[in-house]
């Protein structure tokens, strides 16, 4: 159970450091939802999300209209899943586009870190919420199964909201 924005930190950060691709939702100007996936960057979790974009796509407009996003991570093998909200921002910060590139990333911005559509997406986490069952499927089968047979409610595991606002 995480008391502390450090202890929600670490255990956020243990939850999604394994994830490769997350979905970002933003809201658009009629305040429709748009949830696309995005790739994770592998690095430690701060209480900060990165990801790469391009300036000229439709979460780029969106962003700017309405900043509050949510990102949710799944890992169904383990049971485990979070969603996080926050206050998305568009920056140039060069150093840390260099920090985080991967040559894989040329794929959508050819040109590289120079590539003049490329902008870094910060999201500055809030809140966060998570479901962490780490029994495995055989387990959690069982104790579905199980409920079922008693009529009590199954253990669903860890599940604990974060405050992450300074």
């Amino acid at each position: 159970m995480a008391h502390s924005r450090e202890d929600g930190i670490k255990k956020l950060s243990s939850l999604i450091k394994d994830i490769k691709i997350c979905m970002l939702t933003t809201c658009d100007a009629a305040g429709d939802l748009h949830s696309r996936p995005m790739a994770n960057q592998q690095v430690q979790f701060d209480g900060d999300l990165w990801f790469f974009t391009g300036k000229s796509t439709g979460k780029t407009g969106e962003i700017q209209h309405n900043a509050r996003v949510n990102v949710s991570f799944a890992n169904p093998s383990d049971n485990q899943y979070v969603s996080i909200s926050g206050r998305a921002e568009l920056t140039g910060n060069r150093a840390k586009a260099k920090e985080l590139w991967n040559p894989l990333y040329k794929t959508w911005f050819p040109e590289g870190l120079d590539d003049p559509d490329l902008t870094l997406l910060k999201i500055n986490v809030e809140t966060a919420e998570y479901w962490d069952s780490p029994n495995g499927a055989v387990v959690h089968l069982l104790g579905i199964v199980k409920s079922l047979a008693t009529g009590q409610r199954s253990d669903p595991g860890e599940h604990e909201k974060v405050n992450l606002k300074h």
